[in-house]
């Protein structure tokens, strides 16, 4: 049967590196399209209506939308530019026909760039290329035009696609040209451009019904909420499809709604055709990938094949002596229960049980990845431990391999030594070194990714905060041998108690403190790191001998240097293999695995002597 196409739909993707100006664009594109009610308040960034989203300034869920031009109706879909959230790129990437690739005009392709692209190509999508923020001062938007070209050409792009329409644009400006002298007004250039661009979905509606699930949301009201692209066939409201999954799973249900989406709102339908992105309910189980198709001639689609974690860790319940005190969540079952969930929303995510019923090894693309779950789950109520991020190996021996990431640097001139010095030690590769303005530079490295964990605040503070790092998964290369972690020891707690100024101020020489005046601590807790390379009990609850002498006023003066509080990704860079974070609603700790001074030395001495027998 020849396809139909539908002439009255597009869909499309917009694709970019990380604060290159995708959800702005969007932004603009919904205003221009009167997506907003008169008189609504015009939210910046509208489609990041996740929490964590708009504080971190970037995109962690692709999320769809859609908007009517010249009687068209385009549905719109903003992706990630994080190579962290891949996986939810990989998957949205299969719901359209075509990409909008947005490039900052000032940077040019950045790695992300490269890996969201090479994406697109391989699902032989013909992308429309936007240099974005040509209103910047140092914009030099045909250098950024000819970086793009010979990009694709790097990436193995086919003619055609090779042959893509090029607009200039300001994403927060709002307006699009063909060409940087043409009269700047407003985005309807680049909508034009998708009408013609974009090839109108096939549509052979009278087939079997066949949809992919791409992503899905859940409801207290209607339950799972299915989206993807109707690919084949059609479905309405009342009428009964099966839910296939790949492992067998087969549901028969009763369709309750068809949502459609129009601006930041879902609205009901009537129905959904071959072409179309919708939303389906009434299933009562789901997961990211499943099949909606017909029961009497059930369909079958490629599987979504996902590119590989790099990252792992132990996620345990918690178990110090402050547990249950901030948390709502804590036991080993809560936490079985959250990871589970997450896999059928997170599909680059890997949840395994280990030999121990409270540990579970999850692994993830990056720091970022699992940070953020960690984040989202200390946010519902979740208390819990984490172990440090570890790279995952391929191979044995002579064979073994490890992920290797492209990092791209620009640095003011001054602090370019220190940098380099920096990335060396840590296995490093330059690639290329190019000036990037005034007084800047561009360092161009592939590094081993274990190299990269926790150099991301070590590298703002030796730059004085005006450096800007950008990485991305490259590929599995050869192992290069141990990479040094840490050099310094940590305070540890020796007694519980309440922390006090007098005894913190007796410390603060010795080391840099995580901890404030007045603040309880238990045993095996880390409050600081020390001035050497050895571990230190101590006891910031020591308080001062009181005598009948009077003492001077200066005495009772004590100034305390305020304490460094990290962050939960700098906590997961801080710790070593004998350390743990612990994670609840309120606080982030960081503690000894063994909390007895005396189990953690006898361990320690076992672990030697395994060592030695082996060698």
């Amino acid at each position: 049967m020849a396809a139909k196409f539908r002439d009255d739909v597009r869909n499309i993707a917009i694709i970019a590196h990380v604060d290159h100006g995708k959800t702005t664009l969007v932004d603009g594109l919904l205003d221009l399209a009167g997506a907003f009610r008169r008189g609504e308040v015009l939210v910046e960034c509208a489609l990041d209506s996740n929490p964590l989203e708009r504080e971190r300034g970037i995109t962690i869920l692709a999320k769809c939308t859609a908007i009517t031009w010249k009687g068209v109706r385009i549905n719109i879909v903003d992706t990630p530019g994080h190579a962290d959230f891949a996986g939810e790129v990989e998957r949205v990437l299969r719901m359209v026909d075509s990409v909008v690739l947005l490039v900052d005009a000032a940077e040019g392709p950045m790695p992300q760039t490269r890996f969201v692209t090479r994406k697109a190509l391989e699902l032989g999508l013909r992308p429309i290329v936007v240099i974005n923020k040509v209103d910047r001062k140092d914009a030099d938007p045909n250098k950024a035009h000819e970086d793009v070209f010979n990009l694709f050409v790097a990436l193995e792009a086919e003619e055609e696609q090779l042959d893509f329409p090029m607009l200039f644009a300001s994403g927060r400006e709002k307006w699009a040209t063909y060409r940087l002298e043409d009269e700047r007004v407003d985005l309807g250039p680049l909508l034009d451009e998708v009408l013609r661009h974009v090839p109108p979905p096939p549509g052979e509606v009278d087939a079997p019904l066949a949809m992919q699930v791409a992503t899905l949301d859940y409801d207290d009201y209607l339950g799972y909420i299915a989206v993807g692209r109707v690919q084949t066939g059609k479905l309405a409201p009342g009428e009964r499809i099966l839910l296939a999954r790949p492992d067998g799973h087969r549901e028969e249900f009763r369709v309750t709604k068809i949502l459609g989406f129009q601006g930041l709102r879902r609205f009901e339908l009537a129905g959904g055709a071959a072409g179309e992105v919708v939303a389906v309910t009434g299933m009562s189980d789901l997961k990211v990938g499943d099949i909606l198709t017909s029961i009497e001639s059930p369909a079958s689609l490629p599987a979504m094949v996902i590119d590989e974690p790099t990252i792992a860790m132990n996620f345990m319940a918690n178990t110090s002596p402050f547990v249950g005190q901030e948390g709502s969540y804590v036991t080993s079952r809560h936490l079985r229960e959250r990871l589970w969930r997450e896999l059928r929303s997170n599909v680059a995510l890997r949840v395994e049980a280990t030999d121990s019923a409270d540990t579970f090894r999850v692994s993830g693309r990056g720091e970022l990845h699992l940070g953020v779950l960690i984040e989202t789950m200390r946010r519902e109520g979740f208390e819990l431990m984490i172990s440090p991020p570890r790279v995952i190996f391929h191979g044995e021996g002579a064979s073994r391999t490890e992920p290797y990431e492209e990092v791209v640097i620009d640095v003011d001139e001054q602090y370019v030594g220190p940098v380099i010095e920096e990335m060396g030690r840590r296995g490093g590769r330059m690639e290329q070194m190019l000036p990037a303005g005034l007084g800047r530079t561009r360092l161009e490295y592939v590094v081993p990714a274990r190299g990269l964990i926790g150099y991301r605040s070590e590298f703002l503070s030796a730059t004085r905060g005006t450096g800007v790092m950008h990485r991305c998964f490259r590929e599995y290369g050869t192992y290069i041998g141990p990479i040094k972690g840490r050099q310094n020891g940590v305070l540890v707690v020796m007694e519980e108690g309440v922390s006090n100024a007098y005894a913190l101020f007796n410390l603060q020489d010795r080391a840099s403190l995580f901890i404030g005046n007045g603040e309880r601590v238990y045993v095996g807790q880390i409050v600081g790191l020390n001035a050497r390379d050895s571990d230190m009990l101590v006891n910031p609850n020591k308080t001062k001998k009181l005598t009948n002498i009077r003492t001077h006023a200066h005495d009772e003066m004590l100034r305390l240097t305020p304490p460094w509080r990290p962050t939960l990704e700098q906590a997961m860079a801080f710790i070593n293999d004998d350390e743990l974070v612990e994670v609840t609603p309120k606080s982030i700790r960081l503690r000894k695995r063994i909390l007895d001074a005396s189990a953690r030395k006898r361990a320690e001495m076992a672990e030697n002597k395994a060592t030695a027998l082996e060698e």
